[in-house]
């Protein structure tokens, strides 16, 4: 596999094939071959967002939850 790739599994339940996609397909949609099912391909700085997004959202629920 060239570096120039990313590995990613369907998300279909049935066909969880193992993907090899352009690294330039980030933020895009591909379909899976063997089954044809559509898969967002995510950036890597969206996904280090939503774990800070996540975690900012995790301490909000926190501290909503000691004042009531």
């Amino acid at each position: 596999m060239s570096p120039e790739t990313l590995r990613i599994m369907c998300p279909n339940l049935v066909c969880r094939k193992i993907l090899a996609v352009p690294k330039t397909a980030r933020g895009k949609t591909v379909r899976c071959r063997s089954c044809g099912t559509s898969i967002r391909i995510p950036n890597p700085q969206a996904s280090a967002g939503s774990a800070e997004d996540a975690g900012a959202a995790g301490s909000k629920s926190k501290t909503k939850k000691r004042s009531a």
